[in-house]
């Protein structure tokens, strides 16, 4: 399990290092951007809390969405404190970054039991080829069949479009860091 756990955290980074908040956060030097990222998704892809899909190609991870069912999208205590040391790791210019980023977020977060999708990744070179697709569309068969609530978050202006596809309204609009970020919502079943 831990290798898969390092082969997710591995992907995040390097498939979210181009991410508008990740590049404020992180800086622009991708290696150790996605390195600096995969080291906090380690600790949170490894919370019990998520469910972490993935798509293989020839043995090789090359898409992961993970989600949170209703009740349990924010992360543990236990999740909470290794998070902030990993992110205090990072230095205090990118822990501080974080803890604004993720702060704002999580005030975005309905009342409502929802399914909190995210992080969602395909690898870079690889993106546009139907991953991504695959990952949305196994997700929302899943909220369909229970009838749940959507919810996530977006730094990209191009996954907009792409989560509209999939059934997410755009619900809310702020600015994290100086990026625009949009808060999405997928009604139930």
């Amino acid at each position: 399990m831990n290798a898969m756990i390092d082969d997710v955290a591995a992907l995040l980074g390097r498939g979210m290092v181009d991410n508008p908040l990740h590049q404020v956060v992180y800086g622009t030097v991708e290696a150790a951007a996605a390195r600096a990222h995969a080291r906090l998704m380690r600790v949170l892809v490894a919370s019990p809390r998520l469910h972490v899909d993935v798509v293989e190609h020839d043995g090789t991870l090359v898409g992961v969405a993970a989600s949170a069912p209703p009740g349990r999208c924010r992360p543990s205590s236990g999740t909470r404190l290794r998070l902030l040391a990993a992110a205090a790791r990072e230095g205090p210019r990118v822990a501080a970054g974080l803890v604004a980023w993720t702060g704002e977020w999580a005030r975005h977060d309905p009342a409502e039991p929802h399914v909190h999708l995210g992080p969602v990744s395909v690898d870079r070179h690889l993106r546009g080829r139907g991953i991504g697709g695959v990952l949305l569309a196994r997700h929302a068969r899943s909220l369909d069949a229970s009838r749940a609530v959507g919810y996530l978050e977006t730094d990209r202006p191009e996954a907009v479009g792409f989560y509209r596809r999939f059934g997410y309204d755009v619900v809310g609009e702020s600015d994290v860091l100086g990026v625009r970020c949009w808060f999405m919502r997928r009604a139930g079943g």
